[in-house]
């Protein structure tokens, strides 16, 4: 009997799991990520500096205020108050050879006792209130920094859905890095025999961040975007895909190499074919 044929971009329909599933999930899967923070306790970056290392590697800014469909804007005002809270768990992290930046053992879990107010969430294709909501433009920022550096990611996740439609993309689809205390991490390791550093500042409008080292960078990283396509799936849904290539190049622009970092998938919340409302943001950001 024939083997029926599936296409390699087919993806099965996503189970919405309930709350008491969810709940018991982040149980199961939190303490495994405790047991793994013992485990690697040593090899953690823990010293801070405020003092700015000699050289900029990459830097980024994102805008905090955004007008994203049906989403209350004041879940925006607080994502502030919560990026103000975390930062401040990050800034100045200095992350010597041989050693691991790990966004939630650093910041820890984001409750209303220590200040944290209620932002957008997303869950099941949708979004809605929690504490230390909005964090993952932190996180995104981190990440798609990082790329264009030497660093080596860990560990990263993205959103298994793509809730909402591009609107002045400045960044490829899926450019990102989710972050759901505390298994949902962002996991960057030193692999060089360079010291760098983290730095991050709340604006009046953007979010800044910025990636240090102590020797003067010898490459250049580009980050592009191919074979991006958007599927329509037998069970009637949409997903979208893409992959990540990482080009270096030298200082005199010769390409040295072009590889690839990741591929994504996404399940989409809006219909493929319809064009973008004008808005300010690119929601990878």
């Amino acid at each position: 009997m024939k083997k029926k044929y599936q296409s390699p971009d087919a993806v099965k329909e996503p189970i919405k799991r309930s709350r008491l599933r969810s709940k018991l999930g982040f149980l199961f899967y939190g303490t495994k990520r405790k047991l793994l923070w013992l485990k690697m306790k040593k090899s953690f970056a823990r010293t801070f500096d405020s003092t700015p290392l000699e050289y900029q590697y990459f830097s980024h800014h994102t805008p905090m205020l955004r007008k994203l469909k049906d989403v209350d804007m004041w879940m925006q005002y607080n994502k502030v108050t919560n990026l103000k809270l975390a930062c401040a768990k990050l800034n100045g992290i200095i992350l010597k050879p041989g050693e691991t930046f790990s966004y939630w053992y650093l910041i820890g879990k984001p409750t209303k006792r220590k200040g944290y107010k209620k932002g957008m969430h997303l869950r099941n294709g949708g979004f809605e209130a929690g504490y230390g909501g909005g964090l993952c433009q932190l996180s995104n920022l981190i990440f798609w920094s990082a790329i264009h550096t030497p660093l080596t990611i860990v560990e990263r996740y993205r959103h298994g859905y793509d809730v909402f439609p591009d609107s002045n993309r400045t960044q490829p689809f899926a450019s990102g890095a989710t972050c759901a205390y505390p298994h949902i991490d962002l996991m960057i390791r030193n692999d060089t025999e360079d010291t760098y550093q983290l730095l991050l500042n709340v604006g009046e409008t953007d979010l800044e961040g910025q990636w240090r080292v102590n020797k003067e960078p010898q490459y250049i990283y580009k980050i592009v975007e191919r074979n991006h396509r958007m599927v329509s799936q037998f069970w009637g849904g949409y997903t979208r895909h893409n992959e990540l290539y990482q080009q270096i190049y030298s200082k005199n622009g010769e390409l040295i190499d072009d590889h690839l970092l990741l591929s994504n998938v996404a399940v989409m919340m809006y219909s493929p074919f319809l064009d973008a409302p004008p808005a300010s943001v690119n929601p990878d950001a």
